[in-house]
């Protein structure tokens, strides 16, 4: 599923970096370019509510894409997507994210 999502944003012109654990993705929040991400709440090392909570501290726009009907804590504070959902949908939402972020500044 990673690798699908990773395609669909590649092919819309974004750059992707994929991470596959807490302590991966514990390196890449901090990453400067980072405006955006979609993640699952379940990463192998732990879920990913201190990962959100870093992204809501940063101001990064994120999306939850994960099995679980409804979130808790700080992953409540991004845009929740229940597994499955089409390509097109992940990044229809980004993109409006994305939009709504450059309307309101």
């Amino acid at each position: 599923i990673a690798l699908d999502i990773a395609q669909a944003f590649e092919g819309e012109g974004a750059t992707v970096l994929m991470v596959h654990t807490v302590a991966q993705a514990r390196v890449a929040v901090e990453a400067p370019e980072l405006v955006a991400a979609i993640l699952d709440h379940a990463l192998k090392g732990g879920d990913s509510a201190e990962i959100c909570e870093r992204m809501t501290e940063r101001g990064i726009l994120f999306i939850t894409y994960s099995g679980f009907a409804s979130l808790d804590g700080a992953s409540r504070e991004g845009v929740h997507v229940t597994k499955p959902a089409s390509m097109s949908v992940l990044v229809t939402t980004v993109e409006g994210l994305l939009a709504a972020r450059q309307t309101s500044n």
